[in-house]
């Protein structure tokens, strides 16, 4: 993982969940491991929408995310994907 996005990835956990960091490694489960839950997922998609300024809820990829590694590459793939900017907009008009 990148590290730049990987520490990103664990301050949302860490700040939104009260999750050790200790217990942050790229092949923990989210669900299993980390111990969240489909509402939890909510609060995770619009923290991290907030901490990356990507756009997450439309993105069918999501669906697939299983592990800390998974996210931290779908991120990357966000960012490649150049939405950065037009995400940013939008969180600000649902803000608003």
């Amino acid at each position: 993982m990148s590290d730049q996005i990987e520490t990103m990835i664990n301050e949302v956990f860490i700040e939104s969940f009260e999750i050790e960091e200790n217990e942050l490694v790229p092949e923990a489960n989210i669900f299993e491991d980390l111990g969240l839950d489909s509402l939890d997922v909510v609060d995770l998609v619009v923290a991290l929408q907030k901490k990356f300024k990507v756009e997450i809820r439309t993105d069918e990829r999501i669906k697939e995310i299983r592990t800390l590694k998974d996210l931290s590459h779908f991120i990357k793939e966000l960012q490649s994907d150049g939405v950065g900017g037009k995400a940013s907009e939008s969180i600000s008009e649902s803000a608003g």
